[in-house]
């Protein structure tokens, strides 16, 4: 697959053009303040964006998803359990396919019920489930789905699987599993308490 990173907003958002090469389909991933980057991205490429996917629910993903979708003739895609308006809703396992290819959908509830992962089989963008280093903020009800998203989830996928995260909060933008579960404490913790204590 072929990957743009984009840096857009006040809010150190990332958002993702991704594209199989072969058949030149591709999906956006999140959209946050600003279309014009990605269309250029996507225009740059020569890519047929299939599907405009929110990780999750919050503004700063999501505000021009609807204007993104509508200028490059894409579906916008979210979780089951969003309440984003949408023209497509998938679930946990499910896969987006581009070209002979597949994104699979992992869910990925803590930071917010709606919360998705996608894995292209070599890369995982995480939303605001997974930084470079740290993770994203969620309620201490949500703490055992973050746990078992992070840990049972992420944690199982193959250690050179990269690491895109949604906001430039790292001292890299990107970086394999491996290296993320040797630098981030939050991946190193054995259960909840400990993961909990991080917060005191």
């Amino acid at each position: 697959m072929i990957i743009k990173q984009i840096a857009v907003g006040s809010m150190a958002n990332f958002v993702y053009i991704l594209e199989d090469p072969d058949s030149r389909e591709a999906m956006a991933v999140d959209s946050g303040w600003e279309t014009t980057p990605l269309v250029r991205a996507a225009e740059e490429l020569r890519a047929k964006v299939k599907f405009a996917v929110a990780t999750h629910e919050h503004f700063d993903h999501t505000s021009t998803l609807r204007e993104l979708a509508d200028r490059l003739g894409a579906q916008v895609v979210v979780h089951e359990n969003s309440p984003v308006e949408h023209d497509m809703a998938v679930k946990n396992g499910q896969k987006l396919k581009l070209g002979k290819k597949g994104v699979k959908v992992l869910h990925t509830p803590g930071h917010t019920e709606d919360s998705i992962c996608l894995y292209d089989g070599k890369s995982l963008f995480t939303g605001d489930t997974l930084f470079v280093g740290a993770i994203g903020k969620f309620e201490r009800e949500t703490s055992q789905a973050m746990y078992d998203s992070l840990h049972d989830v992420i944690m199982k996928l193959p250690d050179n699987t990269v690491i895109y995260p949604g906001h430039d909060y790292g001292e890299v933008p990107f970086r394999t599993l491996r290296e993320e579960k040797a630098a981030n404490p939050f991946l190193q913790t054995r259960d909840v308490r400990s993961f909990l204590s991080l917060f005191a």
